[in-house]
């Protein structure tokens, strides 16, 4: 049996993240791998309770640097309780977001300095990081387009603007051409492929 593997899929709203997460759990099991899947904020009892702070409510509720602070809490918890003993049992982890959305979303889309938001994962996660992470790319407008079907309170993000979303995906594209041996880029256009 391989080692456990931590995979992470990151992009901008309506990407199809989850979508994507649920299809590679069901073929790793469907192959006899032991397999979590979570997703952030959120995946442990703690994180959940944060995350509900996070995705919920007003638009401009937290300034950057809060933000940026609970996300860390949150992935903390998420860590802790969740990634690092399924890997240590050997069970594959695979989340839908992880912290280069938080490079993303508060270093790129609200201003957070790269180097405040590096000091804070080193403080919560030290050098882990995971194995594997493929950004799902696709227009803003398609992504916001989509996002807005889902309906349901977990829309503070999507409300936040097309230029906040644009720099978000600038910043996916500028993580990916930084870290290429662990990015695994996928455009998706706004139409099916025939």
């Amino acid at each position: 049996m391989a080692k456990a593997r931590f995979i992470t899929f990151e992009g901008g709203e309506g990407a199809g993240k989850s979508t994507q997460v649920a299809l590679l759990v069901e073929a790793l099991r469907g192959r006899g791998v032991s397999v979590v899947a979570t997703r952030e904020p959120g995946g442990a009892p703690g994180a959940e309770l944060i995350r509900r702070l996070l995705v919920e409510g007003e638009a401009g509720r937290w300034d950057p640097g809060t933000e940026a602070l609970l996300h860390s809490a949150a992935r903390r918890d998420h860590v802790l309780r969740t990634i690092k003993p399924a890997l240590e049992q050997g069970s594959w982890v695979v989340s839908d977001r992880f912290a280069d959305s938080t490079v993303a979303y508060q270093g790129a889309g609200q201003g957070v300095t790269a180097a405040e938001l590096a000091r804070l994962y080193r403080l919560i996660a030290g050098d882990f990081a995971p194995d594997l992470t493929i950004v799902l790319d696709l227009p803003v407008e398609e992504g916001l387009r989509r996002a807005a079907g889902r309906g349901g309170k977990e829309d503070r993000y999507e409300r936040m603007g097309p230029d906040f979303h644009e720099r978000i995906r600038a910043a996916y594209a500028d993580i990916a051409d930084a870290h290429p041996r662990r990015w695994s880029a996928v455009l998706i256009t706004a139409r099916p492929c025939v």
